[in-house]
């Protein structure tokens, strides 16, 4: 089932229900507050006011990326990611000459101000054509909780000026983070790329996967086409296909302002994909799982600004000084099992694997033996069951792996857990419980019986669920007590406020991105206390940091 029509199996199942009696249904204890803040004027947008019509509607305007054409040389930009209190990973990609092949001498710089006269430092790379002449450095020797400015020299040509951030070490009081997932090209603009280059005082953007899409033109999507023009199979296609992405402004702005934190998900191989092959991969046509799955890995490590690993793992942790810990997870490729059918009794198996036996270990081993305040698990699918519709891409499709999880999540009693998400292409916020129906399991006016809390990332551009008014949302909301907030069709991003009291969540949402401009308004706020694992309402987000250094022209 592709992922279109595992969206369409949603629509119905949840109509069905709607159908059976549940449209005038009251929504649970908390809703009511949500719905009251949701659909306000986005006070981080600055220009809201400068627009009357968008004012009134409560609509703020995206302006025009401002990020400029970078030098020939250096077409796909500046990457830095992976942030340490130390160190942090800066990338480009330098273009040769029509049919070269010899490696490229590149020298990086990097500098505590946009001039680099301030503590200037730097060396040499080599730009090689078995990486795709991409350049990773890992610059080291840095001070924690400090914005670097790096850039890039070869062949007679200059970078962009790129600024990242260190991470914090010890005690840290605040934390900003930016949560996106899931951008198709071809089905619009990535506005909200935009609006987080936008955003000066981010520590970091967390990509939770589908960074790309590998289908090629007319197969999902057709507001704009893709290079190459056919679905993505070779090492040379995956290649192609990022230096296709990383020409927009907007992806070139996000990066050249923020370092990111990526995982994949399964567009960065072939929808649906798992351990051993994919819904869109067919070896009779297409070849072996394998190679592909190969060609995929190798193109990501080259054009993301991740460590490389060598084994092939991305799954891995990055500190943020005391206050958290971000867990990133592959439940996509790593140990995933094939998604069992709808029908297959197999789905509970206790064994049955979603992250793999060894990832799964070492989950458990880091985060016990964390001692942030909070452990931000970073991970691609959806974790809480919608009670109308199991969908076996998500963790429905492994109970068993789900319970464990929250075996481990009841070991450690009160462990301000917070479950990051992707992949659904809309927006939730939900306490995480084992039987939200059952009273005497959970209560959800006072969050009695969740172990932890997860927070679902809309997509970047991706297409959520078609709008069937309201009735689908209120049975949604009457027969799962467990989600505090649910937006199921409009794209955007979750900014994080993290203080060592409470983690805060606000969604940014648009409406639209089929067109050149689009507007975004503040979907909802959530909140999660320290010690108290259950999302309550917040009036508004939580304020700027006032001091952060500006941001790149």
């Amino acid at each position: 089932m592709n992922e279109e029509l595992s969206r369409r199996a949603f629509l119905q199942v949840a109509a069905l229900a709607a159908a059976a009696g549940c449209e005038d249904a009251v929504p649970p204890p908390g809703d009511a507050t949500v719905d009251a803040m949701r659909d306000v004027p986005d006070p981080m947008d600055a220009t809201a006011a400068d627009t009357p019509d968008a004012a009134e509607e409560g609509w703020s305007p995206v302006p025009a990326s401002t990020e400029p054409d970078p030098n020939p040389r250096f077409a796909h930009g500046v990457v830095s990611g992976d942030p340490l209190p130390d160190a942090v990973v800066l990338w480009t990609r330098v273009t040769p000459d029509a049919g070269a092949m010899a490696p490229v001498e590149v020298r990086w710089e990097l500098a505590e101000d946009p001039g680099f006269t301030q503590n200037p430092r730097g060396g040499m790379a080599r730009a090689d054509p078995s990486r795709d002449f991409t350049v990773k450095v890992d610059a080291t020797g840095l001070a924690p909780a400090r914005t670097y400015y790096y850039r890039f020299s070869a062949l007679g040509a200059t970078s962009p000026v790129g600024r990242t951030r260190t991470a914090p070490l010890g005690a840290t009081a605040r934390l900003r983070l930016a949560v996106v997932s899931c951008a198709s090209y071809a089905h619009g603009y990535f506005f909200a790329y935009r609006q987080v280059a936008r955003l000066a005082d981010l520590d970091a953007v967390v990509h939770l996967g589908d960074y790309i899409y590998e289908y090629g033109n007319g197969e999902y999507g057709g507001v704009r086409t893709y290079d190459p023009p056919t679905e993505c199979r070779t090492l040379a296609d995956y290649r192609r296909r990022y230096a296709h992405y990383r020409r927009d402004p907007d992806v070139r702005a996000v990066h050249r302002q923020h370092p990111m934190i990526a995982i994949w998900d399964d567009h960065e191989f072939a929808d649906n994909a798992w351990q051993g092959g994919a819904e869109n991969h067919d070896p009779a046509t297409e070849g072996r799982w394998t190679d592909r799955r190969a060609a995929a890995t190798q193109a990501w490590f080259e054009w993301m600004p991740t460590r490389d690993s060598p084994d092939g793992r991305s799954w891995r942790s990055l500190a943020f000084g005391d206050l958290a810990e971000l867990v990133l997870l592959d439940t996509r490729s790593w140990g995933r099992e094939e998604q069992p059918a709808f029908t297959d009794g197999g789905v509970a198996t206790p064994d049955r694997q979603l992250l793999g036996a060894d990832q799964e270990r070492w989950l458990g081993e880091t985060v016990r033996a964390s001692r942030a305040r909070w452990k931000l698990v970073g991970q691609q699918v959806m974790m809480t069951r919608v009670e109308q519709f199991v969908n076996v891409d998500q963790w429905d499709g492994y109970p068993a792996a789900r319970a464990r999880f929250f075996g481990l999540l009841r070991e450690m009693g009160v462990s301000d857990v917070v479950v990051l998400t992707g992949d659904i292409h809309s927006s939730w916020g939900a306490d995480l419980v084992e039987r939200p129906r059952d009273p005497m399991a959970y209560d959800p006016a006072t969050g009695r019986g969740s172990v932890g809390v997860e927070l679902v990332t809309p997509a970047v551009s991706a297409p959520g669920f078609p709008d069937l008014g309201t009735s689908l949302l209120t049975t949604i909301r009457a027969s799962n007590p467990q989600f505090k907030f649910v937006d199921l069709s409009r794209r955007g991003f979750i900014l994080l406020d993290v203080t060592p009291e409470r983690l805060q969540a606000a969604w940014h949402l648009l409406d639209g991105v089929s067109e050149r401009t689009a507007r975004t308004r503040l979907g909802g706020v959530l909140a999660v206390r320290s010690g108290r694992p259950t999302l309550f309402p917040e009036s508004a987000p939580a304020e700027p940091r006032r001091d952060a250094p500006p941001l790149l022209p």
